[in-house]
């Protein structure tokens, strides 16, 4: 490994034609480096406003910077289509945390406390006790080709 490498976990949702839109971010993502994805859950719209969302996580390895990483994934979002503010979101991609390794990981303050959308799955790729919950788990979308 490139010791210059950075570990950047990252919470992704849509409910607009979701299949499509985590595809394409999965194929994006692939070309930051080493990625590994989450399940993909159906969790409800956080206000009760607007369709159920596709919530995943992503841990990715690479050598960009975490303001090159943000900037990727705001390009990554406008490039799906995605309109502020509206329910109806084609992409959001959001870095929630990055760091040398798991056990050392600088927490985006602007994404804390983290919501149950992102807790859920993200405690699949990365057991930390940030991202226990108490809740049932949501259904996971079964979803061919992803």
């Amino acid at each position: 490994m490139n010791v210059t490498e950075t570990i950047f976990a990252l919470a992704l949702a849509s409910n607009c034609n979701p299949k499509q839109h985590f595809q394409r971010a999965i194929a994006q993502i692939s070309e930051l480096g080493d990625f590994k994805f989450s399940k993909i859950y159906l969790i409800p719209c956080r206000d009760g406003i607007g369709a159920e969302y596709w919530n995943a996580a992503c841990l990715v390895r690479s050598h960009l910077t975490a303001f090159e990483v943000t900037a990727y994934l705001k390009q990554m979002e406008a490039d799906s289509g995605r309109i502020r503010p509206s329910h109806n979101i084609s992409l959001d991609v959001d870095l929630i945390a990055w760091g040398d390794d798991l056990t050392h990981m600088q927490f985006n303050p602007k994404k804390m406390p983290l919501a149950l959308d992102v807790k859920i799955p993200m405690y699949d790729i990365w057991e930390n006790e940030l991202f226990e919950h108490q809740h049932d788990t949501p259904p996971v979308v079964q979803a061919d080709g992803l």
